[in-house]
């Protein structure tokens, strides 16, 4: 298949924090080497070793208001209180311009959003984790969050896994190796597809 046939894809990765969708998204960009991660921009900080431009755009929150107002986004959401995360124009027309196949990491909503934008040229795929008690736990051991912020997050999870039956494919991660390999025969189907 010529990069030609694929112009226009994406592949949307959703999931309630913790499920597991960033190690199974790292996995498929090192099987498939056509598939390219969007940077997604955020008015949030940097956490740790994040870097502007590659984990994400870091704007400021007036930063990433004007450029909603402007309409520099293909979709964006107030994911939570004062953290706004959106995908950008510029992200998407820089993918494609190098015949890449674009991979979004996005919370439920979004992925919701650009699945409605893109139809058919879009697969989008929910992480299902096993069940919330195996999240919270997940989100304990990762210590990156209070518990403050896993009762929030393990909250909103309840809500994005009853909106997983609008997604193409729901895959669950009780096996990671089961779920890298569902993952691979679902992706290799849709960038096969004709």
């Amino acid at each position: 298949m010529s990069s030609d046939d694929n112009q226009g894809r994406i592949i949307i990765f959703s999931a309630p924090s913790g499920a597991g969708k960033s190690t199974i998204i790292r996995h498929l960009l090192g099987v498939f080497p056509r598939l390219e991660l969007s940077v997604s921009a955020t008015s949030r900080p940097p956490r740790g070793e994040e870097r502007d431009g590659v984990n994400y755009h870091f704007l400021s929150p007036e930063q990433f208001r004007q450029g909603v107002e402007r309409g520099d986004f293909v979709e964006w959401e107030e994911v939570y209180n004062g953290a706004f995360y959106g995908t950008l124009h510029s992200e998407l027309e820089r993918i494609h311009r190098c015949g890449h196949i674009i991979v979004f990491d996005i919370d439920v909503k979004g992925g919701v959003r650009l699945k409605r934008l893109f139809g058919e040229q879009a697969l989008s795929i929910f992480i299902m984790p096993p069940s919330v008690e195996t999240l919270r736990e997940r989100l304990v051991r990762r210590g990156e969050d209070s518990l403050g912020d896993i009762d929030e997050r393990v909250a909103k999870a309840c809500a994005e896994i009853a909106v997983a039956p609008q997604f193409d494919c729901v895959l669950c991660n009780d096996s990671l190796a089961d779920a890298l390999s569902a993952a691979e025969k679902v992706v290799s189907e849709f960038i096969e597809r004709d």
